[in-house]
């Protein structure tokens, strides 16, 4: 918990960067949401939305590092204080890369609904999201809570995405393999895949932040990764048919 000043407006200056933090991570979810309801359902009109929206959130990120800076400059914070507020420039900054990887799946929507992709990719991809997506609430609840006792599962659900992750790698390529016209969909949809994958890992980063802020320590640095997309191969089946 934030510690009380005799100077209120100071409190004032560090809730309303905990309220634009709150705000900004609210805005990152819709984003997520709707691109990934754009790319499933073929909606061109809600993935410009989303492209469009990723401007707010910018605006968000530099009303919160001009903020940040003001209070640096005018409190000189030490301690807890400190690093409450350099915690807040980087939660803003994964928050933002979040915005960026919603828009970057938007913007494949219409690449991606040109040809008619097996169902069942399109499950796995709404499974990913899905995953991805409850990881960014779990830690955006943990920053509100700060109850620390939940980032470790946050850790091991970000193995449960890269698993995932390269599940529908293997099934794409898969399908890439069976018929070159598949080729250009699934690219696109190999780059959406990552794009959600990487929502997880920035997740993950905004639960190492909160960690330092509320402890000022450092949470271990060994961090597993089950991303293994570098070692899947050609199907042995495809291999034969080629």
């Amino acid at each position: 918990m934030q510690s009380v000043h005799t100077v209120s407006a100071y409190d004032e200056e560090l809730n309303y960067l905990a309220r634009q933090i709150a705000a900004m991570g609210g805005h990152a979810e819709r984003m997520v949401d709707e691109a990934i309801a754009a790319l499933i359902h073929a909606d061109v009109g809600l993935a410009q939305k989303v492209i469009a929206d990723d401007a707010v959130l910018d605006g968000i990120q530099r009303e919160i590092d001009d903020k940040a800076i003001v209070v640096i400059a005018r409190r000189q914070p030490m301690a807890a204080d400190l690093r409450e507020i350099i915690g807040t420039i980087r939660i803003s900054a994964e928050l933002e890369r979040v915005g960026d990887l919603a828009k970057n799946v938007a913007k494949r929507v219409v690449a991606v609904t040109q040809n008619q992709q097996p169902t069942s990719l399109f499950r796995g991809i709404d499974a990913l999201a899905e995953l991805a997506l409850n990881q960014l609430k779990e830690v955006l609840d943990i920053y509100a809570s700060r109850e620390l006792s939940r980032i470790s599962f946050v850790r091991d659900r970000d193995d449960q995405i890269d698993a995932m992750y390269t599940s529908l790698f293997r099934e794409m390529l898969t399908y890439m393999m069976e018929d070159q016209r598949n080729i250009t969909p699934c690219t696109h949809l190999l780059f959406c895949a990552k794009n959600i994958e990487r929502i997880g890992d920035h997740a993950t980063n905004i639960a190492e932040t909160i960690f330092h802020i509320v402890t000022g320590e450092q949470m271990p640095a060994e961090r597993r990764k089950s991303d293994k997309t570098d070692q899947v191969g050609v199907p042995t089946e495809a291999k034969r048919q080629g």
